[in-house]
């Protein structure tokens, strides 16, 4: 605590200080002047980009000249003496004139505010309806735009459609191939994502999202999570005056339905935003695994699994920003989500004895899950000036609760019918956040100076036990090797200066992170170590407390080579944090033959990373593109061993364990192309590369790997006859491996036809995710005691139906920036 107030006594101390007035233009020598200022969004007060400068001479028309502004809004004009009338203009902005003005002098017009054009906005096809991006010093901002394919879909489904970002047939979620992905919402870890957990993503609408940043090389403000980067989940929130929102409702096969509401109401006061959603939706997938063992009863066993998924879930975020003056305000949330889940898995194994059948069995899974999100979320501004100059405080509190139980039955069907296992799971997690940060931002002319702190507490509880049939008896025994309570906490606190400057063409922005991690975990159960112990070979404390501090250097670079072409460097160090189920050492079983056990040894990993990075902007094509290395150490590997245990019907168990490997080491290129040729046809298309050469050994098995791989992505919107909108998006994922897996590349594409109706106020749209039906993941597993050949499908293919209503809403336009929440990040990069 004390930390934290002198912290809060530093912030206060820099809030305070005087506002250091911009030093005038710099006037030049000879018959030429410089013109200098910055355009912004008069709305929002972002920088607009790209905006144009048009010098006009008073007594020649025809003689112009001009520029444009940069990515911070400011532009530097240089003409010859004179009287000009001077033109500032943006795409569906009213322009700004000044005419007859005497140019003797170098000039800066300082701030030029320009508005919406209303009217223009409601005649032409705006820039917004397509996915745009921006690039800044330390991340990429994609616009999600009207992107047909993610009408009905979900989150998951919206970021699987982002460069970049791929999300397998399991939602897991990786940034250029790396898992090690730190997820936030509006600019914070969220009881929207899990708290690490992604499950949520799948649940809700993707007609939520304002936009995604893409955050490679995350500067000193961003938490030091994630050595892959940081994806940055920006939801909507209306900023146009009166009451408006939409109704998107969709039904689909295999059976799905749901509604999400946005409204909006705002006044000169205050603003009142919300989103209110309910989906249903039934999963089936499919999987068949084919192993064979070198030891054990059994020489080979063929399991073919069928899975139905049922899931239902409410979600509502709603808000209140109340404008107390026009330079500060207050925003209060509240979010809200509940799903109520059901998964039924029927597997029908065959064993077999050399080349002959032993034995069928019939395992048969039926899990239920409730599972409930809060979170409150405060959020005050105080904007000094117009230049940036401006204080932000945020308090969080979430928590997140889930309770499952499964009935689990497993019998032999050939050479006989009877009963081998009859058990009942129940497991209930909880997880609770308390989250306290504040950021300042102090710009001193072309120069900007941020610092601030954030206090992250997490706790999570897991209670889990099993109870087994006794036929002998018929009554159930809760099994104790197996049931037991583990809380885990993660505590960060944490403090970081950043400044960042600009001289000419050349932009830096240099931070340093200080990061105190503190994990505590405390085990209650009968669990003897002595095991874990042998196994790890070095001594297991189930109860432990360990502390880790550690200084995160961050340094962005840009070069600007012309007007719309520029060069990025970034350097950043990163941790990847161990998760409570990664530390948890009790077993959990996903079968009887297959066990995952956490390390309480484990410790973070950290990781070394450079990107260099090209964008160039044509009239029509838009290029971006970088290189990368990284250099983790201590990374986590899941390593598979024997047991040296069977079944009581003779399969062998299979234990699975994470443990820190030596080195990892990544090296990787990416680009992506966005082109439009006209306003009826828009391509897009984008690349990613990477290899990793993995180093270490456990328990005298060399684990060192080295994997090359890659995915790519194109997609296409056609404006068809009857102004019916075509878009397809497809992927391609390459083979991948690691020391002891190998797996197939996924191919899968993605159809939508749009059509607007009502005037304009409404959308049909038909959409196919997956239109071959071949999002399925085929691996090869070998180690020195099995192989396991198998295939798996999360989701089969899905056809959706869904119709769009706006109410009193305009379709915005892009390039705005600073639509959504995390507008008022600050920083010199923003």
């Amino acid at each position: 605590m004390k930390n934290i107030l002198a912290l809060l006594l530093v912030l206060s101390t820099l809030s305070t200080l005087a506002q250091r007035p911009n030093s005038g233009p710099n006037n030049r020598q000879g018959g030429n002047i410089t013109l200098t200022g910055t355009v912004l969004d008069q709305e929002t007060g972002r920088p607009l980009e790209f905006a144009t400068i048009v010098l006009q001479k008073a007594d020649d028309p025809s003689s112009v000249t001009g520029g444009i502004t940069d990515l911070d809004g400011k532009f530097e004009v240089e003409a010859p003496r004179g009287t000009y009338n001077i033109r500032v203009e943006y795409i569906s902005y009213t322009t700004y004139n000044l005419e007859n003005q005497a140019l003797t002098q170098s000039r800066d017009l300082g701030n030029i505010s320009l508005s919406l054009n209303v009217a223009q906005l409601e005649a032409v096809e705006v820039v917004g309806e397509r996915t745009t991006v921006e690039v800044r010093l330390d991340k990429k901002i994609y616009n999600i735009g009207k992107d047909l394919t993610n009408s009905g879909a979900t989150i998951s489904d919206a970021l699987n459609n982002v460069p970049s970002i791929d999300v397998d047939v399991e939602g897991a979620i990786s940034l250029r191939g790396n898992g090690n992905v730190r997820i936030l919402i509006n600019g914070r870890p969220s009881a929207l994502a899990g708290f690490g957990s992604t499950d949520a993503l799948q649940q809700l609408p993707a007609d939520a999202i304002e936009k995604v940043e893409v955050i490679t090389s995350p500067s000193a403000r961003y938490d030091a999570e994630g050595t892959a980067g940081i994806i940055n989940i920006v939801l909507k929130k209306e900023k146009t005056l009166g009451f408006n929102g939409s109704i998107n409702s969709f039904i689909g096969d295999p059976l799905t339905g749901g509604t999400t509401i946005n409204t909006n109401l705002r006044n000169d006061d205050f603003n009142i935003f919300s989103t209110i959603g309910y989906r249903y939706r039934e999963g089936p997938g499919n999987g068949f695994f084919d192993n064979t063992y070198t030891s054990g009863s059994f020489d080979r066993i063929t399991e073919d699994r069928d899975i139905q998924r049922l899931d239902r879930g409410f979600n509502a975020n709603v808000g209140l920003e109340w404008f107390l003056n026009e330079q500060s305000s207050i925003t209060g949330s509240f979010f809200f989500r509940s799903g109520n889940d059901k998964d039924v898995t029927s597997n029908n194994t065959v064993r077999f004895v050399g080349t002959d059948i032993d034995s069928r069995t019939l395992r048969t899974e039926s899990e239920k899950e409730e599972d409930q999100s809060y979170q409150w979320s405060m959020n005050y501004i105080n904007r000094f000036n117009e230049d940036g100059h401006q204080l932000t405080a945020d308090l969080q509190i979430g928590r997140d609760s889930e309770d499952a139980g499964a009935d689990i039955e497993e019998r032999n069907t050939f050479p006989n019918n009877n009963l081998i296992a009859l058990e009942l799971e129940d497991q209930r997690e909880e997880q609770k956040e308390f989250l306290l940060q504040a950021d300042y931002v102090l710009p001193l002319g072309d120069s900007q100076f941020e610092a601030g702190f954030r206090v992250d507490l997490e706790e999570s509880f897991t209670d889990y036990r099993l109870d087994s049939l006794n036929q002998s008896t018929g009554q159930f025994v809760t099994n104790q090797t197996l049931t037991n309570e583990f809380t885990f906490n993660e505590d960060i606190f944490a403090t970081y200066a950043q400044f960042g400057d600009k001289m000419g063409k050349f932009s830096y922005l240099l931070g340093l992170r200080l990061e105190n991690t503190r994990l505590r975990g405390r085990l209650e159960s009968e669990f003897d170590p002595s095991e874990l112990e042998e196994q790890l070979g070095v001594d297991v404390d189930v109860n432990f407390t360990k502390d880790f501090l550690g200084l995160f250097p961050t340094v962005n670079l840009i070069y600007e080579l012309g007007e719309n072409e520029n060069v990025t460097l970034g350097y950043n160090r990163r941790i990847n944090r161990p998760r409570g189920w990664f530390i948890n050492p009790f077993p959990s079983r996903s079968s009887r033959t297959n066990v995952f056990q956490g390390n309480p040894n484990l410790n973070p990993a950290f990781s070394n990373t450079f990107d260099l990075g090209y964008l160039k902007r044509w009239s029509k094509i838009t290029l971006s593109s970088s290189i990368y290395y990284q250099r983790e150490t201590g990374a986590f590997e899941r390593v598979q061993e024997s047991t040296g245990q069977t079944t009581t019907d003779g399969i062998e168990i299979i234990r699975s364990i994470p443990i820190n490997l030596s080195t990892n080491q990544r090296i990787g290129a990416e680009a992506s192309l966005l082109y439009n040729p006209s306003r009826k046809l828009r391509l897009n298309a984008s690349f990613n590369f990477f290899q990793f050469d993995t180093e270490g050994e456990f328990n005298g098995v060399d684990y060192g790997a080295k994997n090359t791989s890659w995915f790519a992505r194109m997609g296409s919107k056609v404006t068809l006859p009857w102004a019916i909108e075509w878009q397809n998006n497809i992927f391609y994922r390459g083979p991948n491996q690691n020391a002891q897996t190998e797996t197939e590349g996924i191919f899968s594409m993605t159809s939508a036809f749009s059509k607007d109706v009502l005037k304009g106020n409404g959308t049909i749209t038909l959409s196919i995710r997956d239109v071959f039906n071949s999002r399925k993941r085929r691996s090869f597993t070998e180690t020195e005691f099995f192989t396991s050949d198998s295939e798996f499908q999360w989701r089969v293919r899905q056809s959706l139906l869904s119709f769009v209503y706006r109410f009193n809403e305009q379709k915005k336009r892009g390039g705005r920036g600073g639509d959504g929440d995390f507008e008022d990040e600050g920083g010199f990069s923003d």
